[in-house]
């Protein structure tokens, strides 16, 4: 990657290289709120990479400290989205840390191009928790847009079956976590 051969010959500049890539892969800003790490001190700002979940993956087991991501994938152009809706994660247990959008067509944003969309989530303290990620697509939410989710987000219906229309309520994927 570039910005790792800008910082190239210092140790300094490793490091910064080092923080931007994380910033970069974990959506999140300076990481001035991030705790002291883990019991072994290997918390993500020292290098390490948070653990990938498939998003089909609904219970996940943490260590305190530890960094986890769900990917899922996002076209805005066919106004396909995803949220973080409630319930959220109880924040003494799970925080979120945001998320961070890439594009399938790399850098050049094309017209029509799909991308992945990671949510990143910071085991806080001992706990179970749950949190909702909302799936809407053309024919499930209205008047939602990237950064707006629509203002219906009740449970979504049993799926039709047969020659009947799809169901209109959006996929609700319900996550528990576990630290310990």
């Amino acid at each position: 990657m570039r910005t790792a051969s800008i910082f190239r010959g210092s140790r300094g500049g490793a490091a910064l290289a080092a923080t931007a890539l994380l910033a970069l892969a974990t959506g999140c800003g300076s990481g001035t709120d991030e705790p002291a790490g883990g019991p072994t001190g290997t918390a993500s700002h020292h290098g390490s990479r948070p653990t990938s979940h498939s998003v089909k993956d609904t219970s996940i087991t943490a260590k305190p400290g530890e960094r986890f991501t769900l990917t899922v994938h996002q076209n805005a152009s066919t106004r396909e989205y995803w949220y973080l809706v409630d319930p959220r994660p109880d924040a003494s247990v799970l925080v979120s840390r945001g998320h961070a959008y890439a594009s399938d067509s790399g850098d050049e944003p094309t017209d029509g191009a799909g991308g992945r969309l990671t949510f990143t989530f910071e085991a806080r303290g001992k706990g179970t928790t749950r949190f909702t990620l909302l799936h809407c697509t053309f024919s499930t939410c209205q008047g939602n847009t990237s950064t707006l989710p629509p203002a219906t987000t009740g449970p979504s219906a049993t799926p039709t079956t047969g020659a009947a229309t799809p169901s209109q309520a959006p996929e609700r994927i319900t996550y528990t976590v576990t630290v310990d």
